[in-house]
């Protein structure tokens, strides 16, 4: 070929799968094409190792593609001064979000703000609000902080209506990880409408209830048992506004989605691409024109491990990508150091500036949906949905997401789920780097903060089995 043809569009040969299979097994030598060259994820989805593209593939953006994702940081400092100072801190150097974590939350992990509207307004005083968002993570008193949160951007002439604001709320959650609720399922479920319709009237724009996948992931949840249990919760939601005739076009877009990603990169990417399609797919079997989900990830607690601290810094680095480019609008990267306690100031900061360099350095966010077209992908989040679909329709089953919790159903599902995979560990089939493999002979000192853990929940009328979090390093006995 001349060089005067590399003027001139050229078509990429197309090679032939079967052709490609038999250079692949020639390549094997006699090894099993299944064992060496295909896996499968904790669904059992298989994953091949060549794909088609996609071509009849629809992008799935994020709610505001035009925008980069908000870089939110947790604030869960039970001293409230040091809080104080982490959030401006936080806002000065980058954030564009905060997420309020209060002590009892299940994704608090021992620590958070004290529970009361005292810490809310220190924390928040001073903090540029019109240019931030401010999340409550969910926790058995978000309708009380709701209330405190509102009533304390009265006292600053705030209008509400023209603020990012996610209120977190999530009985399911809250059931799941503390295995109480503060009122009967019943009360509950005829009480919530009338409670959030002032919140309606105040015409509040974000999410009010959030149905928050965290706690099923961190206890061991598949991906699909994750999402469905998330569909779950989200779908009850509908059904309490339905029962008291509140119309669901109107509540449908105050349901928000929380999640966990890890550091298996496509999957992650492949789970928040498959929240969007499914909770899409319940509106249209509710007939509610479609809005679009907005969903905040952060990464997983439990891929965190003890030893050999600064590998975390590479597992959340490949979470955070792929939140942001399966299209999370909002990313949490938990600090490399947590599982040592409370994490301290240099371990925030590069949680912060990892995201930071993803948005304005890699520019993940200047294409909405990279992997829309890619055949491994699309395949992923197409397997996905199917199986958390089937997910949420075995908990419809069994009465709903509340009272699945309540009979056990969920928990015997995640916590074999959580079996299995320990075991794999166990058997070396998968491995931990820094812990099971490569291990540092010797470990570095780590900096936390000086915090006492909070008490768990006690409190409650109805009760079930809790899903607490558990790390893999500590489910396969190589952490305390």
């Amino acid at each position: 070929m001349g060089a005067g043809a590399l003027n001139h569009d050229a078509e990429l040969p197309n090679p032939d799968r079967q052709r490609w299979l038999a250079l692949a097994e020639k390549a094997l030598a006699g090894g099993s094409f299944e064992e060496k060259l295909v896996s499968h994820t904790d669904d059992g989805i298989r994953i091949e190792p060549l794909y088609n593209r996609s071509v009849t593939a629809e992008p799935l953006a994020r709610a505001n593609p035009r925008s980069p994702w908000i870089v939110s940081q947790r604030i869960d400092d039970p001293d409230i001064g040091r809080a104080k100072a982490q959030a401006l801190e936080d806002v000065a150097q980058g954030a564009t979000g905060l997420s309020l974590v209060f002590e009892g939350a299940p994704n608090a992990f021992g620590y958070g703000l004290p529970r009361t509207a005292e810490a809310l307004e220190t924390v928040l005083d001073g903090v540029p609000l019109n240019r931030i968002q401010v999340r409550i993570d969910a926790h058995p008193w978000s309708r009380a902080v709701a209330d405190w949160l509102v009533a304390f951007l009265s006292k600053r002439r705030s209008d509400p209506a023209k603020l990012n604001l996610s209120f977190g709320i999530d009985p399911a959650a809250i059931f799941a990880g503390t295995g109480r609720l503060r009122m009967s399922i019943e009360a509950l479920q005829a009480s919530m409408p009338q409670s959030l319709a002032h919140f309606f009237s105040m015409g509040v724009p974000g999410v009010l209830l959030e149905a928050d996948g965290r706690v099923f992931h961190n206890a061991g949840a598949t991906e699909a048992q994750e999402l469905g249990t998330m569909m779950a919760s989200a779908v009850s939601y509908l059904r309490m506004f339905e029962e008291a005739r509140q119309p669901l076009v109107y509540a449908a877009p105050h349901i928000g989605f929380a999640l966990s990603v890890d550091q298996d990169q496509f999957v992650s990417m492949a789970k928040v691409r498959a929240l969007r399609r499914l909770w899409a797919r319940v509106q249209e079997a509710c007939s509610i024109a479609a809005s679009t989900a907005n969903i905040h990830a952060e990464t997983s607690f439990r891929m965190m491990t003890s030893a050999d601290p600064e590998t975390n810094i590479l597992r959340t680095a490949i979470a955070g990508f792929s939140a942001a480019a399966g299209g999370a609008d909002s990313i949490s990267i938990l600090p490399h150091t947590i599982a040592h306690g409370l994490p301290a100031g240099f371990a925030r900061r590069v949680a912060r500036n990892t995201q930071l360099i993803m948005a304005s350095e890699s520019h993940i966010d200047h294409v909405a949906d990279p992997a829309c077209g890619s055949g491994a992908v699309e395949a992923l989040t197409a397997d996905l949905c199917a199986a958390a679909w089937e997910e949420f329709q075995r908990i419809e089953a069994e009465g709903g997401v509340l009272s699945s919790l309540q009979q056990g159903h969920i928990q015997k599902r995640v916590q074999a789920a959580a079996a299995r995979r320990s075991a794999a560990y166990q058997a070396g089939d998968r491995a931990i780097i820094g812990t099971t493999l490569h291990p540092s002979k010797t470990e570095r000192p780590v900096e936390t903060l000086a915090a006492e853990r909070r008490p768990a929940v006690t409190e409650g009328v109805a009760v079930c089995e809790p899903l607490f979090p558990i790390r893999l390093d500590q489910s396969i006995g190589a952490a305390p």
